[in-house]
């Protein structure tokens, strides 16, 4: 009998846990804030079933949407999201761009890229604006709403095996190209042209590039098609890669806050 009194003794403790005192009421613990999100999408049906999917969780609220570029960077801000889900391809410039410039002043904000495309150049292009997140929207929305968990915790969504790999690809073919090019890769560019491949390098915009240098977001990308076709590359992305890895071989583009004008 006293045997039997001590097996479920030990049995009601395992369960119980360690002792802890009087158990708490949860009514007693603070309420946790919900996640603050804000929607980027051209498209309002994708704004609105993205918006009813997260404002159906306990723990997150949906606290305004854009449909465009400028709209998103007007409204964001105000709004102080925790997470930003932004689409990759708008009308009027790219998530990427809003990516960048809401960062820029929300250093906090996590942005998680939504697309319809798998595409490596978006992908590489929102690593290097600070994105902590890319998935494509024919992801399940079970797995979308633990996307924005994951980001709104800290966390990123950017599979490191995934990106060293995309790195190291477009690395192996710039190297390659650059053994056939030698050290002068760069010299059939004009001073001009140099100087835009490094702010390429930098990771800058059409549009932040422009400004930099006092041009027309038109005259910026007409310079970057003639420097890609110098440089026998297809992809933005190769040309910024190539900047880096031609750098210690060259004297590199003018300093610039001492660029032409």
């Amino acid at each position: 009998m006293d045997e039997a009194r001590d097996v479920d003794f030990s049995e009601h403790e395992a369960a119980r846990g360690p002792a802890r005192g009087p158990a708490r009421e949860p009514a007693h613990e603070p309420a946790r804030k919900p996640i603050r999100v804000f929607l980027l999408d051209d498209h309002e049906v994708v704004r609105r079933g993205v918006r009813d999917l997260l404002d159906a969780e306990p723990d997150i609220e949906v606290v305004g949407d854009a449909g465009s570029m400028d709209h998103a960077l007007a409204r964001g801000p105000a709004l102080r999201p925790d997470v930003a889900v932004l689409d990759v391809r708008l009308p009027d410039g790219d998530g990427i761009t809003v990516c960048r410039e809401l960062r820029s002043r929300m250093p906090g904000l996590a942005c998680l890229m939504l697309t319809s495309f798998d595409d490596d150049d978006a992908l590489l292009d929102a690593i290097m604006a600070g994105a902590a997140g890319y998935v494509l929207k024919e992801i399940k929305g079970s797995d979308l709403v633990d996307a924005v968990r994951t980001v709104a915790s800290g966390r990123s969504m950017l599979d490191p095996a995934t990106t060293t790999r995309l790195m190291s690809s477009l690395r192996g073919e710039d190297a390659e190209e650059e053994e056939r090019r030698e050290p002068d890769a760069l010299s059939g560019l004009s001073p001009r042209e140099r100087e835009i491949l490094g702010l390429i390098g930098e990771g800058l915009t059409n549009r932040q590039i422009g400004e930099r240098l006092y041009l027309s977001e038109k005259t910026v990308k007409n310079h970057i098609s003639r420097l890609l076709a110098k440089l026998g590359v297809e992809r933005r992305i190769q040309a910024a890669v190539l900047a880096t890895e031609a750098a210690p071989h060259s004297a590199g583009p003018p300093d610039p806050g001492h660029g032409s004008h």
